[in-house]
């Protein structure tokens, strides 16, 4: 198949109907977050975009954003890689092998010059010109360069390619430095997580499919859709760290109920990504919902913030909360508060009732002596 080929004209060849067709574009409106008047433009776009040759390179990783991304259930990865992109270079699930395979590379990096993307899954390490990371014969930070000189593109998938992830971590012996400061001449979109969600990795391609353009990305790269709120902002443990109510040791009392994972050294709060809404397994949970608290993996130099079950010492504030140590005195200030305004109230209405009552005690007098006159 043409990787002119438009995704429809894919579905079509795998015998889909158009009734199917429509839920498929209508699920992956729904998966990117957009209205339901945006339907019709995704559908369009389906119709009439081709398909985008992609180049997956692999530098210094453990594969496991591979492995998300083909887990990913809105859409499948299988429907993104055979319909809507044609992923030409992935030497990790490709067939082709030596020779076969760099020919590929080369013969898609000039046929498609500048209508490519490149997404890359780990980092290039720089010391020793490159060495400690060899692809093809060559270093790998020389096969990046080349390939991404003339992408429309670059994808920087999970946390080593968008930040170095463990092998940058303190001392980094071998310089592994993440996409963006080695390609510097191209948008580059980073997409961490260690690894990143499996539909967040299909929706950033869907959505360059759909509209022919990049994602609205914040100041980091991210993709605002998916970036743009913290874990703790969504997180079904949150009401508990609002009233103060927070697991103190593994497996008490608080952990049973479910209480706020934040003094187990949870980096919900200081973290941006999309687990607590999206989910990891088709939704089925993420690690919060699991008991384990978020170690902030798709925020630059999580490595390095250890020990992951040490609570934040401090949370800029954001919101009602300032840390957990000032939540549970917080309500138990508003309670106090309430209580003394109503003191304060009760004694300005006794104040107040006071100069009454003594009038009252004189008119009383004032009573008592002229009756006593009248009888005289």
């Amino acid at each position: 198949m043409s990787n002119q080929d438009t995704f429809y004209a894919a579905m079509q060849a795998k015998g889909i109907s158009r009734r199917d067709f429509l839920k498929f574009c209508t699920m992956t409106a729904a998966s990117l977050g957009l209205a339901p008047n945006m339907v019709n433009q995704v559908v369009q776009a389906m119709e009439t975009q081709p398909r985008i040759p992609v180049l997956w390179l692999h530098g210094l990783e453990c594969t496991c954003c591979t492995e998300s991304f083909i887990r990913s259930a809105h859409p499948l990865a299988s429907d993104v890689i055979l319909s809507m992109i044609s992923l030409d270079y992935d030497d990790t699930i490709m067939a082709a092998a030596g020779h076969q395979a760099e020919a590929c590379l080369h013969e898609v990096r000039e046929k498609y010059k500048g209508r490519y993307i490149v997404a890359i899954e780990g980092n290039p390490p720089m010391n020793e010109d490159g060495m400690y990371c060899i692809i093809g014969g060559r270093p790998f930070v020389d096969q990046m360069r080349e390939t991404c000189k003339d992408a429309m593109a670059v994808i920087a998938w999970g946390s080593c390619a968008s930040s170095g992830c463990v092998q940058a971590a303190k001392p980094n012996p071998t310089n592994a430095t993440p996409v963006h400061k080695v390609i510097t001449d191209k948008p580059v979109i980073r997409v961490p997580g260690c690894p990143p969600i499996a539909e967040v990795m299909t929706g950033v391609m869907t959505y360059i499919l759909t509209f022919g353009r990049l994602p609205e990305l914040d100041s980091q790269r991210r993709p605002k859709m998916f970036y743009s709120q913290r874990v703790h902002d969504k997180c079904y443990r949150r009401p508990h760290f609002d009233a103060g109510q927070f697991v103190e040791s593994w497996d008490d009392e608080g952990a049973r109920k479910g209480y706020c994972l934040y003094k187990m050294g949870c980096k919900g709060p200081t973290t941006y990504n999309a687990c607590s809404t999206i989910g990891w397994n088709e939704g089925t949970s993420f690690p919060i919902q699991s008991g384990h608290g978020c170690i902030g993996c798709s925020e630059d130099d999580f490595w390095d913030k250890q020990p992951f079950y040490e609570r934040l010492s401090n949370i800029r504030p954001f919101g009602v909360e300032s840390n957990a140590d000032k939540v549970g005195l917080a309500a138990a200030g508003v309670a106090a508060g309430a209580i003394g305004i109503h003191a304060v109230a009760s004694a300005a209405k006794h104040l107040n009732t006071e100069p009454e009552k003594e009038k009252e005690k004189e008119k009383e007098k004032e009573k008592e002596k002229e009756s006593s006159e009248s009888k005289i």
